[in-house]
């Protein structure tokens, strides 16, 4: 791993989060540790509990937050298990929560990832390379329609048809085995005017595979439920994510616990038994500043959003 890493939206987390030196973190997303090292500095008799699936990092984040002690606690494990992992931690509330849903740098930097359209790599994308289907089985394997869909709801690719056909057709002479030869079919499916627009062909499909092959935005629904039920009142969850999908998906989920009431209008007393349980808080800055895009170009898409609990 690289230890090239810039932390997105640091500062606005730490905001939001409004640590307290006593209090129960979860940083649910250690990635390179960036994040987690903020919260536990701001710690006293605190507890930080540092999650990540990704061996390479816990095994990363564990030397990094050493020096802080009793105060930090590095797990492996998948978010989609937030409940059960707070329970084996001994953890019943939380006094806040982060969740930064990029891929971290050094995983797009290490070519023998396979994230990155940029560099030639045996096709993977898994955050846990010990478990799962990789990119090359499921490129390889999956039905050209499936593959469509694939492309189409997790990328938002508007000619996921043609890149599915274009795959299969390939495929079907050899496996496809890099990322820079997917990135090239992917590329060689698009029309002329497509090719020429601003950002990597490859781009929207090479998310929505990793998406696919990582069940991203199912282990998000999961955790986003788990981690508003185990807030204590008055916590805080902080979620930073990078593509509309995802940030449909948190926004929707806060406002169910928050205006969530089927009763129709006017009637004086809410019949439908809804509780609010959670409320939105605006933040000064949800996106990224110039001055941290210069710093971090891939913070472009990143956005920020905060709810705490009642």
């Amino acid at each position: 791993m690289s230890d090239r890493h810039v932390p997105v939206l640091l500062g606005e987390c730490m905001e939001a989060l409004a640590i307290r030196p006593d209090g129960i973190y979860v940083d649910g997303t250690a990635g390179r540790g960036g994040h987690s090292e903020e919260i536990a500095k701001r710690l006293e008799t605190g507890l930080l509990l540092s999650i990540d699936r990704d061996r390479e990092a816990v095994s990363y984040v564990t030397e990094r937050l050493r020096p802080y002690g009793e105060r930090v606690r590095v797990v492996k494990g998948n978010f989609r298990d937030l409940g059960e992992i707070l329970t084996r931690e001994g953890v019943e509330k939380a006094d806040g929560m982060l969740f930064d849903l990029g891929v971290s740098s050094p995983q797009l930097d290490d070519a023998e990832r396979g994230f990155s359209y940029m560099h030639d790599a045996p096709l993977d994308m898994r955050m846990d390379r010990e478990d799962g289907m990789s990119a090359y089985e499921l490129v390889n394997s999956a039905p050209e329609e499936e593959l469509s869909r694939i492309l189409f709801t997790y990328g938002e690719e508007r000619y996921s048809r043609r890149i599915a056909a274009a795959i299969k057709q390939r495929r079907e002479k050899e496996p496809i085995q890099t990322t820079l030869e997917l990135a090239e079919i992917i590329r060689g499916a698009m029309p002329a005017a497509a090719r020429r627009e601003k950002q990597h062909p490859a781009k929207r499909s090479f998310q929505a595979i990793r998406i696919a092959v990582n069940d991203e935005l199912g282990a998000l629904d999961a955790m986003l439920g788990q981690a508003m039920d185990r807030l204590k009142p008055g916590g805080r969850l902080a979620v930073i994510t990078f593509h509309s999908l995802e940030d449909r998906m948190v926004k929707n989920a806060i406002r169910a616990r928050e205006n969530g009431c089927t009763c129709p209008p006017g009637l004086p007393v809410c019949a439908c038994g809804f509780q609010k349980t959670m409320k939105t808080i605006k933040v000064s800055a949800p996106t990224a500043s110039a001055l941290e895009l210069e710093e971090n170009p891939r913070s472009r898409s990143a956005r920020l959003r905060v709810a705490e609990r009642i």
